[in-house]
């Protein structure tokens, strides 16, 4: 540990690195990921998990973050749940944490932006140890979209709404995709062909077994609709891939919002998706003394706002800005996870950013696997470092667009190689 820790010391005084060289060399006080597991994602009000509660998902998954890593839960201090839509989001990350076995000393609390919740709890965690507050921490992002929507039931107060980006903000979520297809002529066509590609890539993934080593088998109850009879089940994989989905299966898909607009539809929109991610995170020092796999380097995270009528495009503000911020251009990125939230936004950002479309969501994105809002900045970092590890690729970059008009971005650097 004492030459550890002298070449930290070392690290500081000699001149400061850039670019790659900076974000993967190693040192005893990087934040590092040693675990990264998802649940399966379920369709909204129809899949494996519509009669689960969110307190028992979380809990199901703090569990197996305990059985799969083999820490000593006393090590853990903070955890931190993204989570969108339920508001008693802080006594239930709370909860759950200690019936599953971590104790009374770890303590526990929610965030909220939206899509990149996840992401923001990571941050929160690796923040937090970063700066000393704590050694060893679990970040969750976690959504039941089965059981509320992320609209708000009345209007903002007559003041605020004097301000039109304020109004804005109440603008759905469909009528911000059609605006960004009309106000950046992304077509119905381009829109369909990308979520082809997304859903033929996911298919690819899951036929392959790609997902197998970052999904955990999670055993919860299902109601039949009809008779009401309870049985258990076990899922163990996603349900959003629909096979043989093709252009032209989803090109004779209607507009989802005629209200505001015809590019965009059920088919070329992210899924309404039931499902939970978490990350484990703790010093590089802390992970070599317990005997932790090191999975990744946590190099960062950004955040950027923009216009909420185009909340979409929010990644192609975030990725160049986090990739400023370490000296990096795109082609330094070996894998993208980038959120599918719709086709509209992906195209625009792939196209203004020229994205090498090979690089960016390997395994299908939001479309074809779905977009349970609190967990997607979590389940990202899963999908992605796992694809890292069979192409034995380095550098993963995250983002995702925001509601009300936000982007973000996280970097990480794949270890296992």
């Amino acid at each position: 540990m004492a030459t550890e820790r002298l070449n930290s010391i070392l690290s500081h005084l000699t001149p400061t690195k850039s670019g790659l060289a900076a974000i993967t060399q190693k040192n005893p006080d990087d934040v590092v990921i040693t675990l990264a597991i998802r649940t399966p994602l379920a369709k909204g009000f129809k899949g494996g998990f519509k009669d689960t509660q969110l307190d028992y998902l979380i809990y199901s998954l703090l569990k197996k973050v305990i059985q799969k890593s083999n820490i000593d839960p006393q090590m853990v201090e903070d955890i931190c749940l993204g989570n969108v839509n339920d508001a008693k989001a802080a006594y239930t990350i709370r909860a759950a944490a200690l019936a599953a076995g971590f104790p009374n000393t770890a303590a526990a609390s929610c965030v909220n932006r939206f899509c990149s919740s996840g992401l923001k709890a990571t941050q929160d965690i690796a923040n937090q140890i970063s700066l000393g507050n704590i050694e060893c921490g679990v970040a969750v992002g976690a959504e039941m979209m089965s059981a509320a929507a992320d609209r708000i039931p009345q209007p903002f107060h007559e003041e605020i709404l004097k301000n039109q980006e304020a109004a804005d903000c109440m603008q759905p979520m469909g009528q911000t995709s059609e605006n960004v297809g009309k106000d950046f002529d992304i077509s119905r066509e381009a829109q369909d062909r990308f979520a082809a590609e997304s859903y033929q890539r996911a298919e690819r993934a899951q036929k392959a077994g790609w997902f197998d080593d970052e999904i955990v088998p999670i055993t919860t109850t299902v109601k039949d609709p009809k008779s009401g009879e309870e049985k258990k089940v076990t899922l163990t994989k996603d349900e959003g891939p629909r096979w043989g989905t093709t252009y032209e299966s989803l090109s004779k898909i209607r507009p989802a919002f005629p209200d505001y607009g015809d590019r965009s539809t059920g088919g070329n929109s992210s899924q309404v998706t039931d499902g939970a991610a978490a990350v484990l995170l703790m010093k590089r020092s802390t992970a070599l003394k317990m005997n932790q796999p090191i999975l990744a380097k946590y190099v960062g995270a950004t955040v950027t706002g923009l216009a909420p009528r185009i909340m979409g495009i929010g990644p192609s503000l975030a990725i160049p800005k986090l990739l400023a911020k370490y000296n990096l251009a795109l082609d330094d990125i070996d894998i993208i996870e980038l959120n599918e939230a719709f086709a509209s936004m992906a195209v625009y950002c792939v196209n203004t950013l020229g994205i090498d479309a090979s690089k960016m969501n390997v395994r299908g994105g939001a479309i074809a696997l779905g977009h349970p809002l609190g967990a997607t900045g979590t389940r990202q970092i899963c999908t992605g470092l796992s694809e890292c590890r069979r192409q034995k690729k380095k550098i993963l970059l995250t983002s995702m667009c925001i509601g009300t008009g936000q982007g973000m971005a996280g970097l990480f650097v794949n270890e296992v190689l």
